[in-house]
């Protein structure tokens, strides 16, 4: 023991001690964007809102930090799939992690050319020379070992070497739905802004250029009838236009001369205008003179038309000059925004759209909720998807009349209704603007307030401002930059009713302080090419308009205090366009004036307004009242039309500081009454309020703050909120009495807070929160009292001397004295009577423990919080616990803060807070958790609140672990364990709920110092568990305990570990669960084992093997949970053996290899199954326990536990197996296709978001985290964005070939090392065999496991050491192995022989030694060699006939290898061994060269048949390799979907087996079966099948396999069956079932009998249903011709080929093929079906001849094939017919057409195990021109008597068969045949019979014709009456015309018969 403490003490110095305080406070400036930040002018003293509102704007964030959180936090990302690691982030990674040889992954040599002459002259085998071959490379330690130990040390060796530390780095995230253990960091609080584009103005271009033009830009949104950005002014004038107006323009600064400004859209749609208004100087005329020039004249006829344009120049100069102040309107032009982008993305994606089929329209349905459009805002890849975009518009003339953007919007809605062609006039000219992606940095940019955006650029680029917007719809950001702006636009003047001539009218607009005219102040905004800042701005004349509109905008930069003596003053001027002669004053003409406060009551003015005009001077002091409401003065002022209002306009503020909510000034204006020397009465708004009074209007004002409107409250939410947390601290002293309004300050905390919680406008996070509170509290939240004593300019802070600093001792004491003195009146005190609610019980009983009397006593902030939670009833206490992750966030961050200050040193941990504190905060968890237990058991529908309630309690006590006493907090854990456990809830949420919290808790960032053990007894948490020892009790050394206990969730251990016991005890009973609480327990101890694996303090091993020692547990949980796990799609069905309706037709072997379940363990499915992604996750835990724990312990506990535990350990290393294979490289070819999509990505999700509305809430969803759970946690990690990146990538489509590449080799190491894994705990349950009493079993189950090893895609890597492990257990348990395990034997040298064909040089060496040390330990028994022998002769025959992946040259490469180890093996050279094994090598050779073959052959599957099959006539003397050979054909058959064939494979291997069973038992039942085997025509084949003089059924390894057995045999025929169905041969199923039925009697079997008889009864309703509709087989003779085909030269076949298959088709395939296989021009095909002359043939070509033919029968066996079946069944003979005349034209007249027939016979009847077959016999005979008309009339009339007498007749089959036979005009028709040969009787006596014949053919064809035109006439319809009458009467003429030949005999025919014989011997 004391060697394991002073151990202890080391390892505890590798996780660290407790720190004194692991919470740090950081003062983190704010990042500013502009380069310096936007502040009020100096000098001024501002108000006390206005003050703390620019403080709150320009003030640090105050942080919260973890010293270890950004290491753990980055764990448990990464455990719960946030992050796979970027592996070239870590320093370890490149030196081990290698790239791992996966067989698969290697590209496979090229093989010999298919059809090189030399390879195909013969089918004969060559015998190759073994020895002439170079041997691989030898394992050089093959033999040379001492002792099996040495060779186990050796081997541990070498799999130690190499390998990764860290097991979860290799495993792929897991993506988990609600990933609970991780708070989202919100984003840090930033200035709102929409999607932004850049507009830059390159041309505004007329014909003529004679004059300056000045341009506006502004954004309007049409559907919204609104216009939502500032003026943005430019213009594009030359040098000389400006010099046009220097007497105007006094200077220009730089920040006017800019033409590109970026604009920002919050809500975009396709109703978005951008809208260029152009103005020109003032000039005399309408709009319509002044634009005639440039309709009329051009720049191009210089000639024409150059006085013209000089005195047009000349005039324009001399009005700039005169009238340059003044502007008129003059053209403007509109651009769509969406359209803009569109033109270049659908140039850009028209190529991938027809790529992938897709049009731009069908990405509009795009969807418009919040979570779907908010996510795709900032990515910059969205915004860069469109290419910069040039716009051309036309300029369109203004209309004077129609200036007001109530026209405007009438013109864009005319536009976009009729597309652009309303009438308008349109102006000669452009304007192009360029429409692009803002640049992440834009040189020269200017912020709305014109301070320059960083990066500052070292040149001086042209000006790019920044457009305010004006969101169509309210934004939910709060206001976080200094911002205060006042829009002034004026509307309408109205003068038509005054009498003067005042027509050009235009509005001096200034901005005034006072009434002096000095007090104008410079703060409008300036135009371009002019001053930053004006004094005064005159608004665009509308020539000869007593009521004109206005349009302009005046933007003005608000003082920070305004007075009552800022005002806007407004004067009225008519402006002379002519110049009188002789006049040289001013060509204004002053009309009147007008003025408005800028403050009413104390607020901001704004809205419209309408003002009345003053016709003389202004009076004394009119600045301080309104112009409606001015008193009378003396003299009386002279108002224009009676004091009416005539002067329209409209105010709008954007301002940060003006919160322009009646509620929020008010309450606003009261708090910051309470801070200074308040003088009452007080001013709010109109009403003035006493001293007396003010209490009670305060307490109002907060009550109100609920009524205020959403969006204010958002944007002002810091300093509301900021305001109610210090009113819950400060008491009120009024004429001396201290009122204290704690509690309703904490009430509308709490309705605020309620407020924005169920607004569905705001965004939460994943876990329930907030997102704006969320960012309050962890940025903005600071203790009250003290925002105004910080100051610092600093970064983070560094030194103890400047460590964050809050109350002063004298501070927080004199406010806890006035809270003392307040408690007597407090509404928080809980001795005043509360109107009851009807509480729980539960609830009431923990508030009743509430200590009530709390005198004397000073409360701090975190107390008064926790104390008003307490003491809070009826909604309000609802809320409180509804939303208490806020509160207990602003519990922890008020905590914190204290913590900071206190001297760690002088005060302990447990002394930090005080008692009283710690009964408030044990009374909250109590409620908290009573209020989640009340909500599960009564309130189903508010599992979700429970769930959130749920997780906020655990972050709270984790957040407690840090600063409070830790024993406190875990009773404070086990109150809540013991109280959720007496719930009587639905025990899969209990459990979810309980987990959740667990796993919150164990995200700790000291969990294992919690776990594992303590540095000093004072620092280790009291265990909740009554256990004394937890205390100081390190982990106890196994030697004390027995080792089993170690592996069981014990109470001791429960005790011990005691959020780990927690843990794992929920993790059990959760696995009997449903799925979803299955996967929440896997999670959760998945990323707690991830945590630890990549935890840097936890790298040592001993850590690690302490660690894991922790787990044990768990390894007895997974494995009694093995019946729950899913093998990702390996199969679960028991073995070979257990179900013999299963049986494939695959060797044993294979079999055995695919088998899923080896050990034969499980159970059936049950309904708790794991699935497969969690099942996974559940094996990383326990390979990640074996890999870590001590190597002693785990191999003591194999040897402790019982046999049936050991034997479910083995299977779950099966199944780990098999989770974990690599599944090889992604394809490239995939990732370029998706490449092509991403431009096409790029324009839909532009489109999603202009279009889906994301936009200013958005924006701010975005921001603040957003609706999306996964965006809210991929923000999280913002500061560690370098360790995402490859889950970023992981989560992409369009991955390139370099990151495919990357996951390849992460995925191969993980494959590798988890193979390691397994095959280290095979060693080690190996080597304590000899300590266990069953090495038999024991050694079997893990050759089982290894063998499945070698089935799954393996590692070159691992096969060297799981080759090296089979050797050891070859050494070690070789007789075992041989005698007890030979079907595992089997099984091995399969994978052996596998491995030795591998292309991969390492496999292969490895798979040789195996191989050769499997002969010399098997020779010592004579049985076990010649069974090795055996089974290696049937392995290579069942290689090399089914996989395809198969290299004969490594192959033979290995034969040599082996040869060379058995020459070199000094030891053995005495013996028999090295000539058995040339011997056995010699055999293998000879199998490999027949089946090279194969190879050549694979594309031409009739040839590879052939030689499938001679190789299995070849083992005529092997029934196994014969069966195995007969399998493999059923097998190609069968995926070529020639049913048939593969059946009648399985049939021949059905009679090898009943042969074999005969001579093996003397059955009644099996002798018949060999003999309806042999006999019956359906199944019969000529070759026999075994014989007593080749086999011996005693023979020691013959006839083994599992098909050798009744079983098998039924097996065998049952497929044979199920292949006839599959193939339509119905009644060949009868068949075999005939067979099968007499041993299913023998065995009494009545459960199978049944179940045949129940498919026999299937079989024939088959054949009822589709007896005549069934299509077999089509036959084509195939000829071969030319030397070059070698054995196959003049070589006849007749293949079979599907249902329907037609002559081009055949001959397309073979034409294919061979051409390949020859060359270009070799191959010709020979088109007709003429016997071939071989002298005629060109000897350097190759030709086929394909004609196709029909089953021929004589006519007695037509008696015997009535149905569709007999006749394609058992067929041997096959016809075809060829046309030919004497002359050698194939074609000829009637009389001189003859027609050979050739009949061919096969040497095997179709159906056979083959679709080809060679014809064996050829007859022809020839037919004479009369004989030849004969045939054609029997089938003409055939088909008649057919078409008339169908069951359901068809008119068009008949019309179209009697049109044929009576319509006279058919060439070569019946009448002609008739004239042809009935016309005349012959005179050769021979053609009598003939004659005869034939006439009388004609005369059933005749009557034939007959009963058809009847028939027709029952079935036309009535339309088709001409027709009929037509056909009867063609019927009735053919029938007269036929007539006199018919009725003319042959005289000698009918003479009476004197002497039949003779005739009938001349006549034949």
């Amino acid at each position: 023991m004391s060697q394991l403490r002073s151990g202890d003490a080391e390892l505890m110095q590798e996780l660290g001690e407790f720190p004194d305080d692991d919470l740090e406070l950081e003062l983190v400036e704010r990042e500013c964007r502009t380069l310096r930040p936007s502040v009020p002018e100096e000098g001024v003293e501002l108000d006390p809102h206005v003050r703390d509102c620019v403080q709150s704007y320009t003030q640090p964030w105050l942080v919260v930090s973890r010293r270890y959180y950004n290491a753990v936090v980055f764990l448990v990302c990464r455990s719960q799939g946030y992050g796979w690691i970027a592996y070239s982030e870590r320093t370890d990674a490149n030196r081990v992690l290698q790239r791992q040889t996966f067989e698969s992954d290697e590209k496979s040599p090229s093989l010999p050319a298919l059809c090189d002459d030399t390879t195909r002259t013969t089918l004969t085998c060559s015998d190759f020379n073994l020895r002439a071959l170079q041997p691989d490379r030898r394992v050089e330690s093959l033999l040379r070992f001492s002792s099996p130990e040495e060779l186990d040390r050796f081997n541990q060796e070498a799999r130690n070497s190499n390998r990764y530390g860290e097991l979860f780095g290799l495993y792929p995230p897991i993506d988990e739905e609600d990933a609970v253990a991780i708070r989202p960091i919100p984003d840090c609080p930033k200035e709102h802004f929409g999607q932004r584009i850049l507009v830059r103005c390159q041309t505004i271009k007329f014909e003529i250029d004679i004059e300056p033009f000045f341009a506006t830009m502004a954004l309007y949104d049409l559907k919204e009838k609104k216009k939502i950005s500032e003026n943005f002014h430019l213009d594009m004038n030359s040098d000389q236009m400006k010099g046009f107006l220097r007497a105007h323009t006094p200077n220009t600064d730089a920040s006017t001369l800019a033409r590109s400004a970026v604009f920002s859209i919050s809500y975009p749609s396709p109703d978005i205008y951008l809208v260029v208004k152009i103005e020109k100087v003032l000039q005399q005329g309408e709009i319509g003179d002044c634009a005639e020039p440039y309709m009329i004249l051009k720049e191009s006829d210089t000639t024409k038309n150059r006085d013209k344009l000089e005195k047009l120049r000349n005039q324009a100069e001399g009005f700039c000059q005169r009238l340059g102040r003044y502007r008129m309107p003059f053209a403007f032009a509109t651009v769509n925004i969406m359209s803009a982008i569109n033109s270049t993305l659908e140039r850009e994606t028209s190529d991938t759209d027809s790529i992938n089929g897709r049009s731009s329209m069908e990405k509009k349905g795009l969807p418009r909720r919040n979570s779907d459009r908010f996510n795709v805002m900032e990515d910059n890849y969205i915004l860069s998807g469109f290419k910069p975009a040039l716009t051309t518009c036309t300029l369109i003339k203004q209309e004077g009349e129609r200036l007001s953007d109530e026209d405007l919007f009438k013109f864009l809605a005319d536009i976009k209704r009729s597309s652009g062609q309303r009438r308008v006039k349109i102006i000669p000219g452009f304007l192009r603007l360029e429409v692009s992606p803002v640049p992440e940095t834009v040189p020269g940019c200017l912020s709305p307030e014109l301070i320059p955006v960083k990066p500052v650029s070292e040149k001086n680029p042209r000006a790019v401002k920044e457009v305010l917007e004006f969101p169509s719809s309210e934004v939910y950001v709060p206001h976080n930059i200094y911002r205060n702006l006042l829009y002034v636009y004026p509307l309408r003047l109205n003068l038509t009713n005054r009498l003067t001539s005042a027509r050009n009218i235009t509005v001096k607009i200034q901005f005034m302080s006072g009434e002096d005219p000095s007090s104008v102040m410079p703060v409008i905004f300036g135009k371009s090419s002019g001053p930053e800042f004006l004094q005064e701005v005159y608004t665009p004349v509308t020539y000869h308009n007593r009521s004109p509109d206005f349009y302009d905008e005046i933007k003005i930069q608000l003082p920070a205090r305004l007075t009552e003596k800022h005002h806007l003053l407004f004067t009225f001027y008519h402006i002379s366009c002519q110049q009188k002669q002789n006049q040289t004053g001013s060509v204004e003409a002053l009309i009147g004036y007008s003025w408005l406060p800028l403050l009413n009551n104390d607020r901001l003015q704004t809205g419209q307004q309408c003002l009345p005009i003053i016709l003389d001077k202004l009076p004394v002091n009119y600045s301080l009242h309104s112009p409606e409401k001015l008193p009378a003065q003396v003299p009386p002022v002279k108002w224009l039309e009676n004091h009416k209002g005539l002067f329209s306009l409209e105010l709008q503020a954007v301002s940060s500081v003006q919160a322009q909510d009646k509620h929020l000034e008010r309450f606003f204006t009261l708090c910051h009454a309470l801070e200074g020397k308040t003088i009452f009465p007080i001013r709010v708004g109109d009403e003035k309020i006493s001293e007396n009074m003010f209490e009670h209007e305060l307490k109002l004002s907060i009550i109100s703050l609920s009524s205020s409107g959403l969006e204010p409250l958002v944007l002002f939410l810091h300093q509301v909120l900021d305001k109610l947390f210090r009113l819950i601290m400060q008491p009120m002293v009024i004429a001396g009495q201290t009122a204290n309004l704690a509690q309703i300050a904490f009430e509308s905390v709490v309705s605020v807070v309620n407020s924005l919680h169920n607004s569905q406008e705001l965004a939460k996070d994943h876990q329930g929160r907030n997102c704006l509170l969320a960012t309050y509290l962890y940025f903005v939240f600071r203790l009250p009292d003290t925002q105004h004593e910080i100051h610092t300019t600093g970064g983070l802070m560094a030194h103890p001397e400047s460590r964050y600093s809050t109350l002063t001792r004298a501070t927080a004491t004199t406010v806890g004295f006035m809270l003392l003195q307040s408690r007597i009146r407090s509404s928080s005190n809980p001795d005043i009577p509360a109107p009851q609610s009807p509480e729980d019980a539960e609830v009431n009983n923990i508030l009743g423990k509430v200590k009530i009397h709390r005198c004397n006593i000073k409360l701090l902030f975190h107390e008064e919080l926790a104390l008003q939670m307490v003491v809070s009833t009826g909604v309000c206490r609802e809320n409180v616990y509804k939303y208490a992750w806020f509160f207990f966030e602003v519990l922890v961050k008020s905590m914190s803060q204290h913590v900071s200050q206190l001297d760690k040193k002088a005060v302990s941990r447990r002394n930090r807070f005080s008692d009283r504190f710690k009964d408030d905060i044990t009374t909250i968890v109590n409620v908290v958790t009573a209020e989640i237990g009340n909500i599960l058991v009564k309130q189903q529908k508010e599992l979700e609140q429970a769930e959130k309630v749920n997780i906020s309690l655990a972050f709270f006590l984790y957040d407690l672990m840090s600063l409070m006493d830790r024993g406190f907090v875990f009773q404070l854990v086990k109150n809540y364990c013991n109280q959720m456990a007496a719930k009587s809830v639905n025990m899969s949420t209990l459990i979810s709920m309980r987990l959740e919290f667990l796993r919150v808790l164990c995200s700790h960032e000291h969990y294992l110092n919690l776990s594992l053990f303590f540095s000093s007894p004072a620092s280790a948490p009291a265990s909740p568990s009554p256990s004394t020892s937890s205390q100081t009790s390190s982990l106890c050394s196994f030697q004390d305990h027995k080792i089993a206990a170690m592996f069981d969730l014990s109470q001791d251990f429960k005790q011990r570990h005691y959020l780990t016991g927690l843990l794992l005890t929920e993790l059990s009973t959760a696995l009997d669960m449903e799925g979803r609480v299955q996967q929440k327990a896997i999670n959760a101890t998945y990323s707690l084992l991830c945590a630890h694996d990549l935890d840097q303090r936890c790298s040592r091993p001993e850590v690690k093997a302490k660690i894991a020692a922790l787990y044990l547990p768990l390894v007895g949980i997974i494995i009694d949970s093995i019946n729950y796990l899913d093998f990702t799609g390996k199969g679960k069905s028991g073995g070979p053996e257990e179900d013999p309706d299963s049986i494939t037709p695959i060797n044993q072997s294979v079999a055995l290899a695919i088998a899923g379940n080896p050990f034969n363990t499980l159970t059936g499915k049950t309904s708790n199954m794991l699935t497969a992604e969690t099942s996974r996750n559940l094996l990383m835990c326990f390979l990640w326990i074996i890999k870590n724990a001590d190597q002693n312990l785990i191999q003591r506990w194999t040897v402790d536990i019982p046999s049936s535990q050991l034997s479910r350990l083995l299977e779950l290393l099966t199944i780990c197996i098999s989770c974990f294979e690599y599944r090889g490289k992604q394809s490239s070819d995939k990732v370029s296709t998706q490449a092509l999509q991403k431009s096409q990505q790029a324009k839909a999700r532009l489109e999603e978001a202009l279009l889906g509305g994301i936009g200013a809430r958005g924006q701010m969803m975005k921001r603040v985290g957003g609706n999306d759970r996964t965006l809210g946690q991929r923000e999280n990690l913002r500061w560690r964005k370098d360790l995402t990146q490859w889950r970023q990538t992981n989560d992409r489509q369009d991955k390139s070939k370099a990151e495919l590449d990357q996951e390849a080799i992460i995925s191969g190491n993980l494959a590798t090392e988890t193979n390691i894994i397994v095959l280290d705990l095979l060693e080690m349950i190996v080597q304590a065999v000899p300590l266990a009493d069953c090495k038999d079993n024991v050694v079997g189950g893990v050759l089982k496991v290894l063998l499945h090893s070698l089935t799954c895609n393996q590692s070159t890597t691992f096969l060297s050491h799981c080759f090296s492990t089979l050797r050891a257990l070859i050494v070690k348990f070789g007789d075992l192995l041989f005698e007890e395990e030979a079907e595992q034997c089997a099984d091995l040298c399969q994978k052996v022989l596998h491995y030795c064909s591998s292309c991969v040089d390492s496999n292969r060496s490895q798979a040789c030694a195996t191989l050769y040390l499997i002969m010399r330990y098997s020779y010592s028994s004579a049985s076990n060699f010649s069974r090795v022998k055996m089974q290696v002769t049937m392995s290579l025959a069942s290689l090399v006939g089914k996989s395809s992946d198969i290299h004969e040259e490594y192959l033979r490469r290995s034969f040599r290898t082996i040869l060379a180890y058995a020459e070199e093996d000094t030891e053995m050279q005495s013996t028999q061994l090295p000539s058995q094994v040339d011997e056995l090598l010699r055999n293998l050779n000879s199998i490999l060269s027949d089946t090279v073959k194969m190879k050549e052959f694979q594309k031409d599957p009739e040839m590879l048949m052939d030689l499938m099959y001679r190789i299995a006539k070849g083992y005529q003397t092997s029934p196994d390799l014969r069966l195995t050979w007969l399998q493999n054909m059923a097998e190609k058959h069968n995926g070529r979907k020639c049913f048939t064939e593969s059946a009648m494979c399985l049939v021949h291997a059905a009679a090898l087996v009943a042969e074999y069973l005969s001579m093996l038992e003397d059955h009644k039942y099996l002798r018949e079966l060999c003999l309806g085997c042999s006999s019956n025509p359906h199944t019969r084949f000529g070759e026999s099948a075994v014989s007593d003089d080749i086999l011996s059924p005693d023979e020691d390894g013959v006839c083994s396999g599992r098909y050798f057995t009744e079983n098998g045999l039924v097996g065998l025929l049952e497929q044979a069956a199920e292949l006839f169905s599959n193939g339509g041969l119905y009644e060949a199923v009868n068949e075999v079932y005939k067979v099968i039925v007499p041993i299913l009697e023998a065995h009494r079997d009545f459960r199978k009998l049944a179940s045949t008889h129940d498919k026999l009864q299937r079989a024939f309703e088959n054949i009822i249903q589709k007896g005549h509709k069934r299509m077999f087989g089509t036959y084509f003779r195939v000829g071969f011709y030319g030397c070059k085909f070698g054995d196959l030269d003049e070589q006849e076949f007749i293949y079979k080929e599907p249902g329907i298959t037609h002559l081009p088709e055949i001959s397309h395939r073979l034409e294919n093929f061979y051409s390949q296989c020859f060359g270009d021009g070799v191959l010709e095909m020979i088109k007709d079906s003429t016997p071939v002359d071989r002298k005629k043939l060109n000897p350097n070509k190759v030709y086929i001849q394909i004609t196709y033919v029909e089953p021929y029968f004589d006519d007695y066996e037509m008696k015997d094939r009535l149905t569709n079946f007999e006749k394609n069944f058992n067929l041997r003979r096959f016809m075809y017919t060829t046309p030919f005349t004497k002359s050698g034209r194939p074609r000829g007249e009637l009389n001189e057409q003859y027609k050979r027939k050739t009949i061919l016979t096969t040497m095997h009847a179709f159906p056979y195990i083959k679709t080809r077959i060679n014809v064996i016999q050829k007859e022809e005979f020839d037919l004479t021109p009369i004989e030849v008309a004969i045939e054609d009339m029997q089938k003409k009339t055939r088909e008649l008597a057919e078409a008339t007498h169908r069951e359901k007749p068809d008119a068009v089959m008949l019309q179209m068969v009697l049109q044929g036979s009576v319509t006279a005009t058919v060439n070569q028709g019946p009448l002609e045949v008739a004239q042809v040969f009935l016309n005349e009787i012959p005179a050769d006596p021979k053609l009598f019979r003939h004659h005869n014949k034939l006439r009388l053919c004609f005369k059933e064809f005749i009557l034939r014709c007959g009963e058809a035109v009847e028939k027709n006439k029952q079935l036309i319809t009535p339309d088709q009456k001409e027709y009929q009458q037509e056909m009867k009467k063609n019927y009735n003429k053919l029938r007269e015309n036929l007539r006199p030949m018919l009725e003319r005999k042959i005289p000698e025919l009918y003479k009476p018969i004197i002497k039949p014989r003779i005739e009938n011997r001349y006549t034949h």
